[in-house]
């Protein structure tokens, strides 16, 4: 019997041991990233560390939980801190490691046209070396030379942990644990540089992430240097948690050395996720279900779609296997094809244990709170120079009426802004530039004036106004008083009131500039991050030099906080403006006639101007078939068919604008050149849509790709109206079911905040510290993580995910959406 037990648990040893040795380990792929599954870690293959994109990351059971793990010059930097620039990456499968190459400082970042940062007077470079072993993976940074001695105790190595998953979680490090609060708080410190800093929530060398979660549990363990965890929000609002160690005085080759083991739930595999519209879909409408599951799974189930019962209760209304996609990016996709499914009524879809949430399928689909939100909250709630209120909610104050001082030339701003040599204008820097406090919308998350969005959004409107004959009021509008009263209807036209509010902005700069601005933007960086109502940014009385600091009039003061006034040369920015004023000049007739002709003439003073066009005549072209459509001037004409030689050779950006002017040009000949070229085009475009499993050109660089789509399905409706022999209404429909919902990735959610059963309702914009949204605002949507992973985080501070923008990136949608209304009932 003893013999029988000894040779039992023998048995048990080895079958223990070979399971073991099967357990599955941490290798490079083709990829060029460490995988097992339910673990990838990307070394340095992205490039965005401000939007905490960078470095060294971990996907850990299909979440994105750590990043930016690379050498700090603080415990918890924020955007505009200094950067390393990456010289070289080497991937070297035999000893499973990846070796990425840095050195301190990235002088390019201060380029033209970035935010400017001050480098301190520091200068070394370093490795940062990553090898997979078993389950875990160890970091090591080697610096060529020992850092100065005044450094020391400031540079270390940071690792950056997603905040929001890790909420009510627990930690232990060294003798001390906690939980992750919900929200900063103290300590905080100064250091001997006088800078406030967080200080450490604790140190030691074994630092454990929540240890009571599988599927979320890390262990770091240092090897030499203490560890320190930090909140990174008590900084800078945006902030992370960090984990940190210092680089020990004199080390060089294995001054960091961590090893990281993040758990990994056995058998993981990723969840599938059912791609539908958050709205639903028109009987007409093709209807094709998208099913996301792992790559590696060949447990195929049914699709089935439901009809809700208004009694209660589902009911089977089609069901059958879907069709293999094949795969993009890292999964493997399905369809299933419901087209077939008509009747009115509210449906769900099911896949194994996956439902979708309710979306409709009925005639009247795209037209109740669907664009709606757009005009009736987005719009308002972005409008500059007014005080707009919702019933017993302010969504800010009377603002900016202060605006705007010249900029100071020779200057590089922030956010892109760049003052050159001259003003080019007769004010000089510093003068009070009178005019320019009026109409305009903010940036939707950081409160400046960009001309071309103006334009952008003055246009589109315009264009929406024509295409729809859309007469809805849902908003008091009321310029002089500068109050706005959203649900409270005016009597005029809600769409004619905001291409108003748009051009007001945008001649108030012609008139009183002699030229077109740049850009309003705020002095500080202080100003530029506010969180909160616009109306705190500026004391809303012009400065007045001659007045102390904190003196004020009824109409000026002391502070030099105005916002200020940029202009440049850029013919792109100017033609867009010609081309949004030409279209106002003809919408806003009946509705303001002296407008209207403002606005055309200022469009075609601008026009005569001489400027050098450096990138292509597409904006040019532009201008010319919205000044000929609005006027019908034979110069219009004879430019637009002077240029039929790089109208037709570039007819994939401008096939869309040239269409619909065609039959007014009367040029049989430059008719048939051009559909020839569209038709070519479409071909083209109906092979690119092929690429992915969701028809639209999907190929994010760093920002979500949806207001780019979103764009593309705008152009594919004009392109439509204009050729309708030829150019379909699939791929229109396509970027508008992307933007719904049929997106990659597990968050399904509508990137249109308020719009469907499920959207993003945490977002960037101007509430965003909040964590809430502005109904109708777009989010930029899902990004992609390099090289494979699509990401859309439920966090309001990922610009690249989840901001709002002018220009539109909401009114493209709200176009959208009229359009498909209009196709679909044969509007």
């Amino acid at each position: 019997m003893k013999f029988a037990l000894r040779g039992l648990c023998g048995v048990v040893i080895i079958c223990s041991g070979l399971a073991q040795q099967a357990a599955p380990s941490l290798v490079l792929n083709d990829l060029e990233y460490f995988e097992l599954p339910g673990l990838n870690v990307m070394v340095f293959q992205d490039i965005y560390p401000e939007g905490h994109q960078a470095g060294v990351s971990i996907i850990q059971n299909g979440e994105r939980v750590a990043t930016n793990g690379d050498i700090r010059l603080e415990p918890t930097p924020g955007q505009w801190q200094p950067m390393p620039k990456q010289l070289k990456r080497i991937v070297s499968k035999e000893l499973n490691e990846i070796t990425a190459q840095l050195a301190y400082p990235d002088a390019d970042r201060n380029r033209k046209g970035f935010n400017p940062i001050d480098y301190p007077d520091l200068s070394f470079s370093y490795q940062v070396r990553v090898r997979g072993e078993g389950q875990s993976f160890r970091i090591f940074v080697d610096l060529d030379q020992p850092l100065p001695a005044e450094w020391v105790g400031k540079v270390g190595f940071n690792f950056e942990l997603y905040p929001t998953v890790l909420f009510g979680r627990s930690w232990y490090l060294g003798e001390k644990s906690g939980i992750f609060p919900q929200q900063a708080n103290g300590p905080t410190v100064r250091t001997t540089d006088g800078e406030f800093q967080p200080g450490a929530l604790a140190s030691g060398k074994r630092l454990t992430i929540a240890p009571e979660s599988d599927s979320q549990r890390v262990i770091i363990e240092s090897q030499r240097a203490s560890l320190f965890l930090y909140d990174g929000r008590n900084k800078h609002n945006n902030g992370w948690f960090v984990v940190r160690s210092l680089v020990p005085p004199g080390a060089t080759k294995g001054a960091i050395e961590w090893l990281v083991t993040p758990n990994v739930i056995p058998g993981w595999k990723y969840k599938p996720v059912i791609h539908v519209s958050q709205i639903g879909y028109h009987p007409r409408q093709s209807k094709v279900a998208i099913v996301e599951v792992d790559a590696s799974d060949q447990d195929i189930k049914k699709v089935s779609v439901k009809r809700v019962l208004e009694t209660g209760g589902l009911q089977e209304a089609l069901a059958g296997d879907p069709k293999a996609w094949g795969k993009f990016l890292r999964y493997k996709y399905l369809t299933f094809d419901f087209t077939a499914l008509n009747e009115d009524g509210m449906y769900v879809a099911e896949y194994g244990d996956t439902r979708t949430e309710p979306f409709k399928i009925g005639s009247d689909v795209f037209q109740n709170r669907v664009w709606q939100p757009t005009l009736e909250y987005f719009l308002p709630a972005q409008m500059c120079h007014m005080r707009v209120n919702e019933q017993y909610r302010v969504w800010h104050g009377l603002c900016h009426m202060d605006d705007a001082l010249m900029a100071p030339i020779n200057h590089n701003h922030f956010d892109g802004y760049l003052q050159g040599a001259s003003t080019l204008t007769r004010h000089q820097s510093g003068d009070a530039v009178p005019g320019l406090n009026a109409g305009g919308w903010h940036d939707a998350g950081d409160y400046d004036l960009r001309v071309e969005s103006q334009a952008d959004e003055v246009a589109i409107l315009g264009l929406a106004v024509e295409a729809f004959r859309l007469n809805y009021d849902e908003t008091t509008v009321d310029q002089k008083n500068r109050v706005v009263e959203i649900h409270q209807p005016d009597g005029k036209s809600d769409l004619l009131q905001q291409v108003e509010h748009g051009v007001l902005s945008i001649l108030g700069g012609y008139k009183n500039l002699g030229r077109l601005y740049r850009g309003i933007i705020c002095p500080t960086l202080r100003q530029y991050v506010l969180l909160g109502d616009g109306v705190n940014m500026t004391d809303g009385l012009t400065y007045d030099a001659k007045l102390a600091p904190e003196e004020k009039t009824a109409t000026h003061s002391g502070r030099k906080d105005d916002r200020l006034v940029f202009t440049e040369q850029n013919s792109g920015h100017e033609y867009k403006a010609i081309a949004a004023l030409a279209i106002a000049g003809r919408v806003l007739k009946g509705y303001d006639d002296q407008l209207a002709t403002e606005c055309t003439a200022a469009a075609e003073a601008l026009w005569l101007e001489e400027r050098e066009v450096r990138r292509g005549i597409r904006d040019k072209v532009t201008a010319a078939v919205e000044l000929f459509r609005t006027t019908r001037k034979p110069a219009y004409r004879r430019f637009l068919l002077d240029s039929r030689k790089e109208i037709v050779g570039g007819i994939g950006g401008m096939g869309w604008v040239i269409g619909p002017v065609l039959p007014l040009l009367e040029d049989s000949s430059f008719t048939e050149e051009v559909r020839t070229a569209v038709k070519a085009q479409f071909a083209q475009v109906q092979k690119q849509q092929q690429e992915n499993p969701f028809g639209v050109p999907y190929r994010p660089y760093i920002w979500g790709a949806g207001w780019g789509i979103q764009r593309f399905g705008v152009e594919q409706y004009f392109l439509h109206k204009a050729f309708p022999d030829i150019v379909s209404t699939d791929y229109m429909l396509n970027a508008l079911n992307f933007v719904l919902g049929a997106h990659p990735g597990p968050n399904t959610a509508s990137f249109a905040s308020g719009v469907g059963a499920r959207s993003m309702t945490t977002a960037y914009g101007i509430n965003r510290a909040d964590w809430s949204y502005i109904p109708g605002g777009v989010v930029s949507g899902t990004a992609l993580i390099r090289p494979d992973f699509p990401e859309m985080k439920n966090f309001p501070y990922l610009w690249q995910q989840t901001e709002y923008v002018l220009g539109g990136g909401a009114t493209n949608f709200m176009f959208l959406v009229l359009a498909a209304d209009q196709v679909l009932n044969g509007k």
